[in-house]
């Protein structure tokens, strides 16, 4: 399918004002340049059941560029099940432009996903990121993260249980979901609490979209 670039160029731009976020042209074209590698890899590797660009750009980084605000002022962000890079390759290159102390680190168990997130990291040259592939309870890493997102990864009790050994004293764990959310609250291990819950504005997409925050209920520096 042939991509209209500048349709798509013209609605990421309204969607940018919209969101309220000041992005460069060159951070946009950026992007562009992502959903662009998403769909010509997504006709073989079936990446994301969204085939549309339209779409994705709707349900994917307009979703996406709606929950970076909760990322401002992470040094270190874990992108768990990424996928096709969702969240994290966006906030990589929003970071890239917005945040260059931000490092960003993707995780996913299947190789072929890992090998396309590898080659958008080198196709966009996003020298913040690092591609992981593997278990994310397996996951070795020198450093914590400040930060620990997922979208459409698990439920909240698996998300905090699988990777929250990573989280450092002090961190949140970001959750992207749907509205049916409310019954994983039940679930949710007593070592954790729900910092907030905000419901997401995305541009063009009808759909409720949440992002639920949690950190530890209590924390020790040891």
């Amino acid at each position: 399918m042939t991509i209209d670039r500048q349709t798509l160029r013209e609605q990421l731009s309204a969607g940018v004002q919209q969101l309220g976020l000041d992005l460069p042209d060159a951070c946009q074209e950026q992007l562009l340049d992502y959903l662009v590698l998403l769909q010509k890899w997504n006709s073989v590797y079936n990446l994301t059941a969204v085939r549309d660009a339209q779409q994705m750009l709707t349900h994917h980084l307009f979703d996406c560029l709606a929950a970076l605000h909760a990322f401002v002022g992470a040094k270190r962000v874990l992108d768990v099940g990424s996928g096709g890079g969702l969240p994290g390759v966006i906030i990589a290159i929003w970071a890239a432009w917005s945040a260059p102390e931000m490092r960003v680190d993707l995780i996913d168990t299947v190789h072929k996903k890992t090998a396309f997130l590898a080659q958008a990291k080198a196709e966009l040259q996003l020298s913040n990121l690092t591609v992981h592939t593997g278990r994310v309870e397996q996951l070795a890493t020198e450093h914590l993260f400040d930060v620990i997102t997922s979208r459409a990864f698990a439920a909240l009790n698996d998300f905090v249980n699988l990777s929250g050994h990573l989280l450092c004293v002090g961190g949140k764990m970001i959750a992207m979901k749907g509205p049916a959310f409310e019954t994983e609250l039940a679930t949710l291990p007593t070592a954790w609490r729900v910092e907030s819950i905000e419901r997401l504005i995305v541009p063009a997409m009808s759909g409720e979209r949440y992002l639920i925050t949690l950190m530890r209920t209590h924390e020790t520096s040891n």
